[in-house]
């Protein structure tokens, strides 16, 4: 695609973005007209060419073949209504690593994933006009650090509180089709757009040969399913806890939402019981339910304010909790959740396992990479313990699988550790500080 293709798609999201920010109130009838062959090369230069195949079995090798043609035909299949939205291939993997509880993954076919691109080319630039800040997930220029800071600010401010853990059960599963639709036409009624969206809520799901069509949920796993959970939810708890909860509260209240993982706090306990009591009933009314064990209400007081017993809760797979610093004053750290610290041991000793007949080299390049990952994930200020001894477990497990190699040859701690001065592995790196960033 050349630059000024893709100038042109750029312009046209902004003017979209521009529109909606000025008219914040007005439901736009007419997008589509934006999309057209440029707009389509663009949401397939966008799309992953190397994901798994869906029903249909067609590679993206396959379908560059007569490039221009296949996007041509399908803008003209979705201008018309005549598109017909294939069912999503279901695959099962492991939920948070566990192998023993399974997340269901939905993989639609590749042409799909590029028309549902172009859809959301289309409705991305608008609805993040009307998103609020509390809202970090699978949005463009936020991450899921701006919302760890978001969350250690907020708290240091009110010197704790008291936390709502909120977990929805099965949400991806459960959104109510017609509470979503009736949403998305509150700021979109392009005919084309709706048909579009309602084709892939009906789609239908193809697991062992079978088809069934499931009267709730979005598939996981397709290109839009980020987007329009965004927009349920935005609607479901952002604008209530602005609009409805917020005026009504005694102290400091703040809301931090990443996706579906939602944390609430408050300064005091009278506002955040009664939160607790409302938010299943608030939740209830769009078909919502809250998982009645990991829903919870942690107090989460820093002992300066006089709390006596120790208290922490997990967000984005770290561990919030509170101690002393350096200048003996109490403040939030955060560390590695230890189910995902374990589970990353796990995984990076039985890769150590599986490679061990590699030539080392090659078994050092990629233990840098996964050391580099980690450390760019969970390298947050307070984290330095947790990144040590996920590198000291991951030396341990490479030395002894170069042991368990079939040929001769042992290396004693002396030897391996003179090995690791020609193929030396990254250090501990604080990669995120909490008193530089901005949430």
């Amino acid at each position: 695609m050349s630059a000024r293709e893709l100038s042109n798609v750029s312009t046209k999201q902004q003017r979209i973005a521009e529109l909606a920010k000025q008219l914040p109130d007005v439901c736009f009838t007419s997008l589509t007209y934006h999309m057209d062959l440029e707009w389509m090369r663009e949401a397939y230069r966008q799309t992953r060419k190397d994901g798994a195949v869906g029903v249909d079995q067609v590679t993206a090798e396959e379908y560059e073949a007569n490039l221009d043609e296949n996007l041509a035909n399908l803008l003209e299949q979705a201008k018309a209504g005549t598109y017909f939205a294939p069912p999503v291939r279901r695959v099962y993997i492991p939920k948070g690593g566990n192998r023993e509880e399974m997340r269901p993954i939905g993989i639609p076919t590749l042409e799909d994933k590029v028309l549902q691109r172009a859809v959301k080319m289309l409705l991305e630039p608008l609805f993040e006009q009307d998103f609020l800040e509390c809202s970090y997930g699978f949005r463009p220029g936020r991450s899921p650090h701006q919302a760890l800071q978001s969350i250690w600010q907020e708290i240091m401010g009110m010197r704790g509180g008291w936390i709502i853990d909120v977990d929805i059960q099965k949400y991806f599963d459960t959104i109510d089709h017609g509470h979503l639709r009736e949403i998305i036409g509150q700021r979109v009624n392009d005919g084309v757009i709706r048909r579009l969206i309602g084709k892939w809520l009906n789609a239908g799901v193809q697991e062992d040969g079978n088809i069934s069509f499931p009267e709730t949920g979005s598939p996981q796993g397709g290109v839009i399913s980020p987007l329009l959970s965004n927009i349920y939810l935005h609607k479901v708890l952002d604008v209530w806890f602005k609009e409805m909860v917020k005026p009504r509260m005694k102290g400091k209240v703040f809301m931090t939402r990443f996706a579906d993982d939602v944390i609430l706090g408050f300064e005091k306990e009278e506002d955040a019981r009664k939160v607790l009591e409302v938010l299943p009933k608030r939740c209830a009314k769009f078909g919502l339910t809250l998982h009645p064990e990991k829903t919870r209400l942690v107090q989460f007081i820093s002992p300066q304010r006089g709390s006596e017993k120790p208290s922490s809760f997990d967000f984005l797979g770290f561990t919030h909790y509170w101690d002393r610093s350096r200048k003996k004053n109490w403040i939030v750290k955060r560390k590695t959740e230890k189910k995902r610290l374990s589970r990353k041991i796990k995984e990076v000793r039985e890769w150590c396992r599986q490679n061990r007949h590699g030539p080392i080299r090659e078994q050092h390049a990629t233990l840098v990479k996964k050391l580099k990952g980690h450390f760019q994930y969970y390298g947050i200020t307070n984290n330095g313990p947790s990144l040590g001894y996920f590198r000291i477990e991951l030396i341990r497990a490479w030395r002894k699988w170069l042991n368990r190699r079939t040929h001769k040859g042992r290396y004693t701690w002396e030897a391996f550790l003179e090995m690791l001065r020609f193929l030396p592995l990254p250090q501990v790196r604080i990669v995120h500080s909490a008193y530089s960033a901005k949430p």
